[in-house]
Order: structure tokens, then sequence, then C-alpha cells
């Protein structure tokens, strides 16, 4: 098995985030795109037996509006379901880091960087790319592996590619490496 320090970080990528989903309850701009992005970089790694790790949401109320406790809404998207032997982190938080195992799944799989994507590009996506910096981890994310939607703020509308952007400007000035997926490929199969 090919030793490696860095993992791949699947986030949110749950069923209620696909438009083509039936009954989505909280359907992004550009899900499947980003998913199929993410599904090639899911590919390479699980041919070069690189470590892969998925992490879901759930709310702890049932009021909430999208991610219900065990919900099929809440399930990961079959197009890059979790495989045996692929950990998968269950949280209930924005930051995917916070009240889970995924600091210490990392550190048992001896990781030092990542490859991020998933949704939503403003919230869990950079929660998570934030806090990995603050702990240390060399983080890198396929802003065409992410998703997001349109926002409103004080009576204006903000397109989700303006939204999606704005934040992938933010993460690239000072926490990560921000490229597409198949540069991102090309990193890992020259040992990132």
């Amino acid at each position: 098995m090919m030793m490696t320090h860095t993992a791949l970080l699947l986030i949110d990528f749950q069923n209620d985030y696909f438009p083509t989903y039936p009954d989505a309850k909280w359907p992004l701009s550009g899900t499947e795109t980003a998913a199929a992005n993410a599904g090639d970089l899911l590919t390479l790694f699980r041919q070069l037996q690189l470590p892969v790790v998925h992490v879901r949401h759930e709310f702890l109320s049932e009021d909430a509006p999208f991610f219900l406790p065990d919900s099929p809404g809440a399930a990961i998207h079959n197009s890059v379901g979790a495989i045996a032997g692929e950990a998968v982190i269950l949280k209930h938080q924005i930051n995917s880091f916070r009240e889970t195992e995924l600091q210490q799944t990392l550190q048992q799989l001896g990781v030092e960087k990542l490859i991020i994507v998933g949704a939503m590009s403003h919230m869990c996506i950079d929660a998570v790319t934030r806090a990995a910096v603050d702990l240390g981890y060399e983080c890198h994310v396929a802003h065409d592996a992410c998703a997001s939607l349109d926002l409103e703020f004080d009576g204006v509308t903000v397109p989700a590619h303006h939204v999606h952007h704005a934040f992938m400007a933010a993460l690239s000035f000072g926490y990560a490496n921000v490229t597409t997926a198949e540069a991102l490929m090309a990193l890992v199969k020259n040992k990132l």
C-alpha cells in the first residue's frame, strides 16, 4: 500500500443539496458538477489507495430546514458515497472538527495535507479549511468541486457564483491553495 500524508476530505455531499434529488430540501447551485469533479478525485484516491474521509451533517432538531436526523436527505449522495474502509464522520456543527472525531481520524491516518471538496463553499468548506490550517494542516481546495447558493443580506441578493468566488478568493489569499480538481489530481499523481 502506498503511504501518503495527503487525504481527500469530502464535506456534506448529501442528497438535500442536489437539485436533481427528488424532495431535496436545500438545493445548491452546481452541486452535480461539483460532485462529478469530486468524484474524479475520489476515483484517483481509491486507485492510489490514499486516505479518504467523508463528512456528513445532521441537525439535531426535527425542525431543521434540511439534513433532518436519519432522513434520506441527510444521506451521502450515491455519486460520491463511501465504500468499505473509508471513514465517515457525523457532525452537528458547521465546522467539521467541532465535537467530532475528525482530528483523531486524520491523526490516526498520519495525514498532514488535505484536499477539500464539498458544500457549502461559504459555510462548511470555509469553516473546515480555516480550522484545518489552524490545526497545522496544509490545505488544498478544489474550487470546481464545491457548491454554494444565492444569499441575501440587507435587501441585496448575491448570486451563488459571486458567493462562491468571494469565499474561494478569501481562502486562496491566506489559507489554502485553491485550484481545480484536475490540477490537484496532477499534484497527487506527482506525490503531493
